[in-house]
């Protein structure tokens, strides 16, 4: 299965942090991070509780290149937000990345 970034449009979404964020690990026995193949950095997780237009909530994670400034409450709009599907023992999912988190208000003040 090829890995193609899906762009999600968050124009519609609300995004409120419900875990603080956390290193992503890759092996579970060794404690190996994930780290970004582009800059070396950590990739970090943080689990977001989506509401769509209609009041539909989800539980999403996201993750983020570097440590962000987000505590469990805090509202944001996540940027450059993208979506890859994955398929691992005949299960599936879709893993989301953004590019960077920023506060809610000061994104809708910048028009992202």
């Amino acid at each position: 299965m090829r890995n193609i970034p899906i762009p999600v449009d968050v124009s519609r979404l609300q995004f409120i942090c419900v875990k603080a964020p956390c290193p992503r690990i890759m092996n579970k026995e060794t404690g190996e991070l994930k780290t970004d193949k582009t800059t070396g950095q950590t990739v970090y997780e943080v689990l977001f509780s989506v509401e769509d237009a209609f009041g539909k909530i989800e539980l999403v994670k996201i993750g983020v290149v570097g440590e962000p400034s987000v505590v469990p409450g805090n509202e944001v709009k996540p940027v450059g937000l993208v979506g890859y599907v994955w398929e691992l023992s005949g299960r599936w999912g879709i893993a989301y990345r953004a590019t960077s988190l920023l506060p809610a208000v000061t994104a809708e003040a910048r028009g992202v």
